[in-house]
């Protein structure tokens, strides 16, 4: 690959910038714990480098103690907090990166009852996803924050930052300001387009005499709110026009509030899918823009990067802190993509703890899971080829251990090679792409279409066998099961399947096959649970996507049941509130009701030897498949073997 921009130098005033790619902003859930200080240090500094990204921007930081956005948040009001940035940059400077604070108050999106003073907003409007409403500011609150704002771009400067860049998009205070949909006001900062862009347009400036003239300023505004009533193209496009002529050095266009019911980062959005507002909003300044939102290849990023001035991937250094190591040099294969399944970055964020990654544990642990050779290499065996050993049998190589991987099909991948066909879940091609180059690169041994027997385990005098079996589908006891067809088979395409269906269970599993079926043209689709609500388990940010997805196809659902019956024609249930029988006709009754632990009693001989055994993944838990928690296992009993609990099989 031929890369004419990617690693292009952009001079932003003072600053020289290496290449095309920004670090976006992300909140990491560490920020403000004395606990988690040297995590937050170690994730943004193993980021940084002579081939990390042109510059990385920080999760939010407060410029004010009521725009926090909830947990752990760190702020420029706070003097301990200060000491901790200056840290971060040095460590940063030191590793020869750079590093932009971003200038942050959420407005109504913040939480009082964790900041302890109530949250604030041009107008008094609740938003859909919060309990509380917001405190109108009054016009000396708004030239308080005016001063706050520039207070927090001086301290920045001071304590190391790079460049600062204020946060104007995804539905917080600046955007609230913006949209005539929450800014309802009738003095000069709301009402007509002129007065709702004054705010964005004093921040700015306030900021821009605080900072001085040879120090860059980013703005991150908003290329396509996707809420209703909100600002227009034409307004958009005029207000990136006013941060050009105000002094702004890069504009960094978000897309989305929070608040919004379409799709915008999760792995149903197809890559790039939003960039034409980035585009539009290039065609209207002269200076640089930067596109963003499922950017997740260096390949898609040089081809926009032919249109735009730079790319903006932020998830993607979650799931690969060196991607751009490995493009310079030309081994793409080797980059672990993001796939864009929010559920330990996103879903984390939200739930207040820490961020990480499904396909990279990792990441957020880089200060404790140390990538060093080990001096006292061992011979470690990995029974089942999912993701749970793939990455035992991944991690273990990496540190220097003598590794072999068997496994009983023909291909490694385990669910996820079914999770694959799910037409919205393609990015699962990329992790079992680079697991199998991974594990052929550091050398493990994979031996397909075998179940290994306890001499073959024995065969490898074996100081750790692994355990990642994975799972069977359960069974429940329904008269007329047999009449049924499992899940797998239905994936997989060896099930023949009628136009009216049922499937039994409505989790993660069920959803999945429904997109599967919708894909095929089926669409008399129905779900049916015994109690408990539709797509439960799924992520916290995907699952209403997911779940309207579906509805919107004429997918339904039912609770609240007990199954009777099977038959050739259909399912007989009854209600359990009710008492009320009846059959519910399909072609094909599906079964999607759990998984169940899989492990071979023939290993239990193992134990008996003395060897140690580690059970992980599915094999150790089934429920709901759970992807992150068994990658996230394979990788723990690498990197903190005394933590791996003696099992009896």
């Amino acid at each position: 690959m031929e890369w004419k921009k990617l690693f292009e130098p952009i001079q932003l005033r003072r600053l020289t910038l290496p290449n095309r790619i920004m670090m976006g902003s992300m909140h990491l859930g560490m920020e403000g714990s004395k606990e988690q200080e040297e995590a937050l240090i170690s994730f943004y500094t193993e980021r940084s480098g002579s081939y990390g990204p042109g510059i990385i921007v920080t999760g939010g930081i407060s410029v004010s103690p009521e725009g926090d956005g909830g947990h752990h948040f760190l702020g420029f009001y706070r003097d301990e907090d200060l000491d901790v940035m200056r840290r971060l940059t040095e460590r940063v400077h030191r590793a020869n990166g750079r590093i932009a604070a971003q200038l942050f108050h959420a407005g109504r999106y913040a939480y009082s009852e964790m900041n302890g003073v109530p949250s604030v907003a041009p107008s008094p409007i609740k938003s859909p996803i919060h309990r509380e409403t917001p405190v109108e500011l009054s016009e000396l609150d708004i030239l308080n924050l005016l001063e706050s704002y520039a207070e927090a771009g001086r301290k920045a400067k001071e304590v190391g930052f790079d460049a600062v860049e204020i946060m104007g998009s995804e539905g917080y205070l600046i955007n609230q300001f913006l949209s005539p949909s929450t800014n309802k006001r009738t003095d000069k900062w709301g009402g007509d387009f002129e007065k709702r862009t004054r705010f964005a347009i004093e921040v700015l400036k306030s900021v821009r005499q605080a900072v001085g003239d040879d120090y860059p300023i980013i703005f991150r505004m908003s290329g396509l709110d996707l809420v209703p009533n909100s600002s227009t193209p034409k307004e958009t496009n005029e207000l990136a026009k006013r941060l050009e002529a105000n002094e702004a050095d890069l504009l960094n266009i978000g897309i989305g509030w929070h608040e919004s019911t379409v799709p915008t980062i999760s792995m149903m959005v197809p890559r790039a899918g939003f960039i034409e507002p980035s585009l539009q909003i290039k065609q209207a300044v002269n200076i640089p823009v930067v596109g963003s939102n499922r950017i997740n290849d260096p390949e898609l990023a040089e081809e926009l990067l032919h249109k735009l001035d730079m790319v903006s991937m932020a998830r993607p250094f979650l799931a690969d802190p060196h991607l751009l190591k490995k493009a310079k040099e030309e081994t793409l294969n080797q980059i672990n993509t993001c796939i864009a399944c929010n559920q330990a970055c996103l879903d984390h964020a939200f739930e207040g703890k820490a961020v990480s990654c499904l396909v990279n544990p990792r990441a957020g642990r880089e200060h404790k899971w140390h990538i060093k050779q080990t001096k006292n290499a061992k011979n470690i065996v990995v029974i089942g080829g999912g993701v749970a050993g793939m990455e035992a049998a991944r991690a273990h190589a990496e540190l220097g251990h003598k590794v072999v991987l068997y496994e009983a099909g023909p291909s490694i991948g385990g669910q996820f090679n079914l999770a694959r066909k799910i037409p919205i879940k393609k990015e699962f091609d990329e992790t079992i792409r680079f697991y199998t180059t991974e594990l052929q690169r550091l050398g493990v041994h994979v031996a397909l279409n075998h179940k290994p027997s306890s001499e073959d385990i024995l065969s490898h005098s074996p100081h750790l066998v692994v355990l990642a079996t994975g799972v069977t589908p359960r069974q429940p006891v329904i008269p007329g099961i047999e009449h049924t067809v499992q899940y797998p088979d239905v994936l997989s395409g060896t099930a023949s399947i009628g136009k009216k269906v049922v499937i039994i269970g409505a989790g993660g599993i069920g959803c999945d096959v429904s997109h599967f079926l919708i894909e095929k043209g089926i669409n008399d689709i129905l779900l049916l649970r015994r109690n408990g609500k539709m797509g439960e388990g799924l992520g916290k940010t995907t699952k209403w996507a997911m779940l309207q997805e579906l509805k919107q196809n004429g997918v339904r659902f039912r609770t609240n049941l007990a199954y009777e019956e099977i038959t050739e024609n259909g399912i007989r249930i009854k209600d359990t509130k009710t008492g009320k029988q009846e059959t519910l006709e399909a072609d094909t009754v599906i079964l999607a009701a759990g998984q169940e632990s899989n492990i071979p009693l023939e290993y239990q001989a193992l134990e008996q030897k003395g060897i140690q055994i580690a059970i992980i993944g599915g094999a150790r838990l089934a429920g709901e498949l759970d992807a992150k928690r068994a990658i996230y296992e394979g990788a723990k009993i690498a990197f903190e073997p005394e933590t791996i609990p003696v099992n009896h099989l």
